[in-house]
């Protein structure tokens, strides 16, 4: 296994739909136990392909202790949204607002092998799947900021003080090509379906 690089925004492949999976193989079982480690190594809850700059897909997750990993997901969600709490990105470091996002959500799709995977989860989990499947679809969490905390997510992005963030935090990850690290916060807080996966 081995510890992968994690693409930064303003990287093209995280504006970019991702692929399907049409080949399963020893090369995928590889990629997928090498996200699993990337994402434990950050400390992270989810980590979806594209932010390794793998443009398929595919996500793993780990949320109090529902881990696994989904091949192809389709995303179905209750109607309801669950109270606002921050959410950050790996790709995204520094940053945390609050997100909207629905209450409930099930993942359907494949693993390695081929063979059905169909989880479902509240709270945190919901959040991941909803937020690792945003990658997947060439989105970030600060594409669903709305009114201020878009605004200032954006103005901070465009800072030059992010771009000192995002280099510290790149190369605080490149000890070991991914080394878990401090990130300091810049809005409502860090959390972790980024800021821990």
């Amino acid at each position: 296994m081995a510890i992968l690089s994690i693409r930064i925004i303003g990287d093209p492949v995280l504006r970019t739909v991702a692929e399907d999976v049409t080949e399963f193989g020893p090369e995928l079982a590889k990629l997928i136990d090498d996200m699993m480690e990337t994402m434990h190594d950050v400390n992270g809850v989810g980590l979806a392909a594209p932010q390794i700059g793998v443009s398929k897909r595919i996500f793993t997750y780990d949320v109090d202790g529902v881990a696994g990993h989904v091949i192809n997901p389709v995303v179905v969600s209750s109607d309801d949204f669950a109270s606002g709490t921050a959410e950050g990105c790996l790709s995204v470091p520094g940053l945390g607002f609050e997100v909207r996002r629905h209450r409930w959500s099930r993942v359907t799709g494949v693993d390695v092998h081929g063979n059905p995977v169909d989880v479902e989860g509240t709270g945190l989990l919901a959040k991941c799947f909803q937020h690792e499947t945003d990658h997947l679809d060439g989105k970030v969490f600060v594409d669903r900021l709305e009114g201020e905390d878009r605004k200032r997510a954006l103005r901070a992005i465009r800072q030059r003080n992010y771009h000192d963030v995002t280099a510290r935090t790149v190369t605080k990850r490149a000890a070991t090509v991914g080394s878990a690290f401090d990130s300091g916060s810049i809005g409502a807080g860090s959390f972790g379906v980024g800021a821990r996966g």
